[in-house]
């Protein structure tokens, strides 16, 4: 019986994964060439921003050490206790998905020592992070940013921290968003910032039976995790704190007192919002949150801060550090105009009327690519008609069509798919005809 249920093993297989239909992962999406065009415009507009502001591009892999991200983050963080997603490993050694792009890009400046090779070290970075989410609107378990790192011995410089929030507004500005709201803290140096803790967890602890029980719990081992909670009564709790700067030492207020004053040299309108702290542990001084209404409940377009401490607490020398990301999903979900297909860079769609005529249309099709002109083909013959329907839905300005009487001449008939205009030309006024553009 069980040398049957071996024999009739293959087969069975072969029938399972060959029939089943797979589905995409929950929390993930498909980008189609409809949407791809939106993608590549913001993309693109926040590259001539950064290369403005002399920042350079770093890739970075999408998987590092767990590591790594348990002590940049923090093991308290909700990031490393819920949503890190971890790759299983036959060795010792464990990797995760990047949840975020500070600490790659950090692991990179140390292991390079870049410090030794430049003073100030500006770096943006594009691509997918992944985080183990509950997937609703705005929220999924692989997710886009474009981000910026700006690093280096000795930058601690409140004008330096204005020009990195200038550059995120700037970019967000450029995508075309106007309704947004700037919100800025500071969390003041690390011993300000355990000063916070203290008095935090002082006024929160008498209103402990309000929070919910995932906040009675922060209240232990986290309590900054409290002033994101999305809970009503959290946040009515939160809301109704006095808020005040008490724990800030004087050489903190000053720093970010002249945060705010370049800020408003820039003329970049800011909401002080005492209590916004961000979701990592790494932030000291001044942090800040982009946000749009328009999103619902998770309504950040942009975050980010500084953290002076990180680098060297990953190994490096000391530096001054401050960065933001931008969520590419939440910029498209609150631009007003639907995703635009990309624009087609096609000039020329080939056309063969017969078999026969084949070859020699391939020929042309590829002497056009190897002069630099953007070409396609149709590779089912078909007739005419069908064909300049394809080149029609192809966005190519020109066909390029080949029959018996063209091919025994050594010429083409070539059409303006615009205006209709038609003749017939030679094989090397076609090159530069297309070239030029004109028929």
């Amino acid at each position: 019986m069980l040398a049957k249920q071996n024999a009739l093993f293959p087969f069975l297989y072969h029938e399972f994964f060959m029939t089943k239909q797979f589905s995409i992962p929950r929390g993930t999406a498909d980008i189609f060439p409809s949407e791809a065009g939106a993608w590549q415009e913001i993309e693109a507009k926040a590259r001539r921003i950064l290369a403005d502001y002399n920042y350079q591009e770093i890739r970075t892999p999408i998987f590092e050490e767990t590591g790594l991200f348990r002590r940049s983050l923090g093991q308290t963080s909700e990031v490393v206790a819920k949503q890190l997603l971890e790759l299983s490993s036959s060795g010792k050694e464990g990797f995760s998905l990047r949840p975020e792009g500070t600490a790659p890009v950090v692991r990179a400046y140390v292991e390079n020592s870049i410090d030794r090779q430049e003073s100030l070290t500006k770096l943006f970075y594009i691509g997918p992070m992944f985080r183990g989410e509950r997937p609703q609107k705005g929220r999924l378990r692989q997710f886009h940013q474009i981000g910026a790192e700006v690093i280096g011995p000795n930058t601690g410089n409140p004008y330096l921290d204005a020009e990195v929030i200038a550059l995120n507004v700037n970019i967000l500005k450029a995508f075309g968003l106007q309704g947004f709201r700037l919100k800025i803290n500071t969390l003041g140096s690390c011993e300000d910032k355990e000063n916070f803790s203290n008095g935090l967890r002082q006024k929160l602890a008498a209103q402990r039976s309000r929070l919910c029980e995932d906040c009675q719990k922060r209240l232990e081992y986290n309590v900054f995790r409290i002033l994101d909670c999305k809970n009503k009564e959290c946040r009515a709790v939160i809301e109704h704190l006095h808020a005040d700067y008490e724990h800030l030492s004087q050489e903190s207020r000053d720093y970010y007192g002249r945060v705010k004053e370049a800020l408003n040299a820039l003329e970049i309108a800011f909401d002080e919002v005492p209590y916004l702290v961000r979701g990592l542990d790494y932030y000291t001084h001044t942090v800040f949150e982009i946000s749009d209404t328009s999103l619902g409940i998770q309504d950040a377009l942009s975050a980010g801060g500084r953290y002076n401490n990180l680098v060297s607490e990953l190994g490096g020398p000391q530096a001054d550090a401050i960065g933001f990301a931008l969520g590419m999903e939440r910029v498209l979900l609150a631009m007003s105009s639907e995703p635009k297909p990309a624009a087609s860079a096609l000039t020329a769609y080939v056309i063969a009327l017969d078999e026969n005529v084949f070859p020699k249309a391939f020929h042309i099709l590829n002497m056009l690519r190897g002069a630099g002109i953007p070409s396609d083909i149709d590779y089912k013959i078909s007739s005419l008609k069908s064909q300049m329907r394809s080149a029609h839905k192809a966005g190519s300005r020109y066909a390029v069509i080949l029959g018996e009487e063209e091919n025994k001449r050594g010429v083409v008939a070539l059409k303006d798919m615009a205006t209709g205009n038609q003749r017939e030309v030679g094989l090397t006024e076609l090159r530069e005809i297309l070239k030029k553009g004109k028929v």
